[in-house]
């Protein structure tokens, strides 16, 4: 089984944007999630090795942090990481149980995606 990343909450373009750049690291397939019950319902269909949950959702704007710390109530939940540029936020979503994120200005640094190819290693 390839790499598969569930992205939540991002619009069109941060979607194609990380997409890329997960395909490009690590032949990732990536989905895409707007809501947290789309969320929900494509972890009980399939099998991630992470999650990327942007800070505020943009189809309802609803706390990414908050469906973090929902998430991390589900039975073997994949890692999680946050898409912010916001260092107070990444610090509320690893008190919450993620992992550190990245914000969409440092997508294409090298650093991001190396931390990346980390973490998707470390699934396995």
């Amino acid at each position: 089984m390839g790499v598969r990343i569930l992205d939540v909450g991002q619009c069109g373009f941060d979607h194609a944007a990380i997409s890329g750049l997960l395909q490009q690291i690590a032949s990732a397939e990536v989905d895409a999630a707007g809501t947290a019950g789309e969320t929900e319902k494509l972890l009980q269909q399939n099998q991630y090795n992470l999650v990327l949950v942007n800070r505020i959702l943009d189809r309802d704007g609803s706390s990414g942090i908050d469906l973090i710390k929902q998430l991390r109530q589900i039975p073997n939940c994949p890692p999680l990481m946050l898409v912010s540029n916001l260092h107070d936020a990444q610090a509320k979503a690893v008190a919450a149980g993620a992992l550190q994120g990245f914000g969409k200005s440092t997508l294409h640094l090298p650093q991001v995606a190396e931390h990346l190819r980390d973490v998707l290693a470390a699934q396995g």
